[in-house]
C-alpha cells in the first residue's frame, strides 16, 4: 500500500502512518530510493488482469512492512490544501429526490400530496443512505429501473486481459506503430507535439515552490470569436498565444485515425462559409481547440445548450480522445521495446504511466450527456463503415443511458433552452469507465482498468464517500491528466458541494499500489506533482463566483490558465415585454459572509413593510437560495402573514393549491424558489408585484419572471411593481441583467435606481 507518513503529534520525530490528506512530497533526487525499493521488494508483478477489488492480496500485506521501513527514512512535507473561503449554504441541500421530483420529464407536476415539511431537509444524508449500498469498488455505473428500484452495478471483467495496457503490444497493421516510429525518429516532431511537450516537461523544485506560493501574473488578449481572454501563469510569462486563422488538421498532431475521422464527424456543424483551407473546424471550435491543444486550463462561460453546446462537446471529445490514444500508444510501443531488449538490461527511459490508469475525467450533469460523448468517441474511432470498432456492452449502455421518446408527454410546453438542457435521460446519478485500446472500446470497465471516466458529480460523490466511511475510494483519481467539467452552471442547481468535494480528492497520492509497475511510473507522479500537469477544461453558461473560485483555487497547471471574460452589453432586462417600473434597491454589506444576514434584515425592515398593505396583494417573492427561502418562510409564519410557498420539494397538491390561492388573491404573498423554476418552468398567473430577494443565477430568468405578469387577466396595470435587492458583491449578476454600463453606475452610486421598460426595448 502506498501510505503516507507524518511525524507524530508528540513531536518526538517518530514517523507514524498517516492519512493521504496530509500528503507526502518526494523530491526527485530521492525517488531513486523508491526505484531501488521496487527492484528489491516489488509490490506485485505487472498484472492488469486483476480487477481493482483483487489488488489487496495477502502477499502485498507481507511486504508492506519492509516498504515502510525504507520509506521511513524519507523526510515528509505535509501538503496544505487550500479551502474554499465560503460556499453557498443553499447548495448543500441537494438530493437525488431532485431528479425524481424536479428533473423528470413529466407533465410538469411532482408526484405526491403534501408540501415540504422540514425547514432544512437532510438531502445529503438521504442521498448517501440511498446510494451507498449500490457502490462497487470498481466504480462502474449504477443503473436504475423505475419499476424494480435500484439494480446492482455492472462491471465488465471478462475483457480485462484484452484491454490490458501492460500485456498488449502495438499492432503493426493499425497504423499506430508507424506513427510512433515517426515520432521517435523525428526530433522535430518530438519537440513540437503538444502532448510530448507537456508530459515530458520536468519541473524543478523551485518552480513547484513558486507555483505554490506566488500569485499569478496575467495578460489580456482579444480573439475574433472568443472575445476578451485573460492569460495567467505563475511561472515566467509565456508568449501570448495567438489564434490560428486557418488550421490544417495534419498540423495539429492528431493521432490516427482522428485525422481522417474528425472532418466527417464534425461535418454537421460546418457551413458553406468555412474556408476551403479550414474545412474541419467552426470558428469557435478552432479557437477553443487551439487553447486545448496547448494543454492550458480553459474556462469558457458562454456555453449555450441551444446554440454551441454540441460544437463544444465535439471539440473537447476530440482533445480527450487524442490524448488517450497517444498515451496508450506510447505504453504499447514501450512494451514492445522492453520485450525486445536484452535480459538484464536496465533502462529508465520507459516512464510512460501514472500511478493509476485513468487519464481523463469527464464530469457531465445527465446520462444523456454521457451517451452523446460515447457516441462521439465511437464515431471518431471508426474510419469508415467497413472498419467498425468493437464496442463491448454497447447494448446494455444504450438501454441504461438512452431514453424512450414515448415517455415524454406530447403536450409538454417549455422554453427552447429548457428542452435542450433536459433532453433524453436526465438521471443525474451515474458513473462509467471507458477503456480504449487500438480498435476496441470497453464500456463499464473497472475504474482501475479505464482510460476515461464519465460521471456526474453525484456519481463521484457516492464513490468518493466522506471522512470516516469504510467504503470509499478515490485512488483512481490520483493520475488524472485532463479534467473536463461541462455545464458547470447546472451543478449550481444540483449540489455544488459535490464539485468541491471532487476537487479536494483529485490528484492525491493513492493509498494502494493497485498493481502498478513503479519502473514505468513518471517521475512527476512519484513526486506528487500530478496536479501541476493536470489540464482543466471548464464550460459554463454563465459567470458565477463559485465557478470562478474552482478555476482560480483548484487549477494549478504549470502551463497556465485561459479564461474568457466578456461582459454583457445590454442585459436580459431588454427582453422584458411588459411595461413595468424596475426599482433596484442597494443594500450595504461589510463583506461577503455578512451579505446573507444584511439582505434578510434589509428586507424585513425596509422592503416588506411597504407590501404589508392589502392593496399590495399578488406579490411574488423570487428567492434563489433554498435556505433564504426557509428563513423567510419561518419568519412569515411567525408574523402570521397571509402567504403561500412553492419550492423544489413541494408536492403536486401543494403546488396546485399554492398557485390557485395566489391567483384568486386568497394569499397575499407567494414565496418562490429559483430551483423550482429551473426544473419546472411553470407559468405563475396573477402576479402584480414582484420582488427579487436576490438577483437570479440565470439572467434570462429575470425577464421570464417579469413576463409572467402578462398572463394576468386584467392586462397592463399601472400599479404593477418590480423591486430588486442587490449589493456591490452582485456585480456579475447585475451586469447580466442591466448591462455593464448601468452596473458600473449602480455599484458606484449608493442610491436606489429606477428603470422603466416599455415594450421589448429599454
Amino acid at each position: 500500500m502506498l501510505l503516507h507518513l507524518h511525524k507524530g503529534r508528540t513531536g518526538e520525530g517518530k514517523h507514524n502512518i498517516g492519512t493521504r490528506d496530509e500528503g507526502i512530497c518526494l523530491l526527485p533526487s530521492r525517488v531513486l530510493l523508491l526505484l531501488l525499493l521496487h527492484l528489491h521488494f516489488p509490490f506485485q508483478s505487472e498484472n492488469s488482469d486483476k480487477s481493482s477489488a483483487e489488488s489487496d492480496s495477502e502477499t502485498e500485506v507481507e511486504q508492506v512492512s519492509v516498504y515502510h521501513k525504507l520509506l521511513a527514512t524519507l523526510k515528509t512535507s505535509p501538503e496544505s490544501e487550500s479551502e474554499e473561503d465560503e460556499s453557498e449554504s443553499e447548495e448543500a441541500g441537494e438530493s437525488e429526490a431532485e431528479v425524481d421530483s424536479e428533473g423528470s420529464q413529466e407533465t410538469g407536476e411532482v408526484d405526491g400530496g403534501g408540501e415540504d415539511k422540514n425547514d432544512v431537509p437532510e438531502q445529503e444524508k438521504d442521498t448517501a443512505e440511498q446510494t451507498l449500498g449500490q457502490e462497487q469498488a470498481d466504480g462502474a455505473d449504477t443503473s436504475c429501473d423505475p419499476s424494480h428500484g435500484v439494480i446492482e452495478e455492472f462491471t465488465d471483467v471478462k475483457h480485462e486481459s484484452e484491454f490490458s495496457l501492460e500485456t498488449n503490444f502495438m499492432e503493426e497493421e493499425s497504423g499506430d506503430c508507424n506513427t510512433d516510429k515517426r515520432d521517435s525518429n523525428s526530433s522535430q516532431v518530438f519537440s513540437e507535439d503538444p502532448f510530448k511537450q507537456h508530459m515530458d516537461k520536468e519541473l524543478e523544485e523551485k518552480e513547484v515552490e513558486k507555483m505554490s506560493t506566488l500569485p499569478k501574473s496575467s495578460s489580456q488578449s482579444k480573439w475574433p470569436r472568443l472575445g476578451q481572454l485573460t492569460f495567467s501563469s505563475t511561472l515566467e510569462k509565456h508568449k501570448t498565444l495567438k489564434v490560428d486563422k486557418e488550421v490544417d488538421v495534419k498540423q495539429l498532431y492528431l493521432h490516427k485515425p482522428l485525422e481522417s475521422t474528425w472532418p466527417k464527424v464534425n461535418k454537421q456543424f460546418l457551413s458553406s462559409v468555412n474556408k476551403p483551407s479550414d474545412p474541419s473546424f467552426t470558428p469557435l471550435q478552432r479557437e477553443l481547440f487551439c487553447i486545448m491543444n496547448t494543454y492550458r486550463d480553459l474556462f469558457y462561460p458562454e456555453r449555450n445548450a441551444l446554440t454551441n453546446g454540441e460544437e463544444i462537446r465535439h471539440a473537447y471529445c476530440l482533445h480527450a480522445l487524442n490524448h488517450v490514444l497517444k498515451a496508450n500508444a506510447q505504453v504499447l510501443s514501450n512494451n514492445a521495446k522492453r520485450r525486445d531488449q536484452k535480459p538484464g538490461t536496465d533502462n529508465d527511459d520507459y516512464r510512460d504511466q501514472g500511478l493509476t490508469r485513468p487519464k481523463v475525467l469527464m464530469i457531465v450533469p445527465f446520462r444523456e450527456c454521457a451517451l452523446r460523448i460515447v457516441h462521439i468517441f465511437i464515431s471518431l474511432l471508426e474510419v469508415n463503415d467497413k472498419r467498425k470498432i468493437d464496442v463491448s456492452n454497447k447494448k446494455r449502455f444504450k438501454g441504461e443511458f438512452g431514453s424512450d421518446p414515448e415517455e415524454k408527454p406530447p403536450n409538454l410546453k417549455r422554453p427552447e433552452d429548457y428542452e435542450a438542457v433536459f433532453a433524453g435521460n436526465i438521471d443525474d446519478h451515474f458513473r462509467i469507465g471507458v477503456a480504449i485500446l487500438q480498435k476496441s472500446m470497453r464500456l463499464y470497465a473497472p475504474f482501475y482498468s479505464s482510460d476515461i471516466i464519465i460521471a456526474s458529480p453525484l456519481g463521484m460523490r457516492t464513490i468518493i464517500g466522506a471522512e470516516g466511511e469504510k467504503k470509499r475510494d478515490f485512488d483512481f483519481l490520483s493520475s488524472i491528466e485532463i479534467l473536463i467539467i461541462d455545464q458547470a452552471d447546472i451543478y449550481l442547481m444540483q449540489n455544488w458541494e459535490h464539485v468541491l468535494h471532487l476537487m479536494k480528492h483529485i490528484n492525491l497520492l493513492p493509498l494502494d499500489s493497485h498493481g502498478v509497475d513503479f519502473s514505468r511510473v513518471r517521475m512527476l507522479n512519484l513526486s506528487n506533482w500530478s496536479k501541476y500537469y493536470r489540464q482543466t477544461l471548464l464550460f459554463s453558461a454563465l459567470q458565477d463566483p463559485q465557478i470562478n473560485s474552482v478555476f482560480n483555487k483548484h487549477c494549478f497547471n504549470y502551463v497556465g490558465q485561459v479564461a474568457v471574460r466578456n461582459v454583457p452589453l445590454s442585459g436580459s432586462i431588454s427582453h422584458v415585454v411588459v411595461q413595468l417600473p424596475h426599482v433596484f434597491r442597494r443594500l450595504e454589506a461589510e463583506n461577503v459572509p455578512s451579505v446573507i444576514d444584511t439582505r434578510f434584515q434589509f428586507f424585513i425592515d425596509k422592503v416588506l413593510p411597504e407590501y404589508r398593505d392589502a392593496i399590495m396583494s399578488h406579490t411574488l417573492i423570487y428567492v434563489p437560495s433554498y435556505f433564504d427561502y426557509v428563513r423567510l418562510r419561518n419568519y412569515f409564519k411567525k408574523e402570521e402573514l397571509n402567504f403561500t410557498h412553492i419550492c423544489e420539494y413541494t408536492k403536486k397538491a401543494g403546488v396546485c393549491r399554492a398557485r390557485r390561492f395566489f391567483l384568486k388573491g386568497e394569499k397575499q404573498f407567494l414565496l418562490f424558489t429559483e430551483r423550482f423554476h429551473f426544473y419546472k418552468r411553470y407559468m405563475i398567473k396573477g402576479i402584480r408585484n414582484l420582488i427579487f430577494y436576490e438577483l437570479p443565477t440565470y439572467s434570462h430568468f429575470y425577464s421570464e419572471i417579469c413576463n409572467m405578469m402578462k398572463a394576468t387577466d386584467n392586462g397592463v396595470d399601472a400599479t404593477w411593481t418590480c423591486t430588486v435587492l442587490y449589493s456591490k458583491y452582485d456585480a456579475q449578476k447585475l451586469a447580466a441583467v442591466v448591462g455593464i454600463d448601468r452596473t458600473a453606475q449602480m455599484i458606484q452610486s449608493k442610491k436606489n435606481v429606477h428603470l422603466f421598460v416599455t415594450g421589448e426595448n429599454e
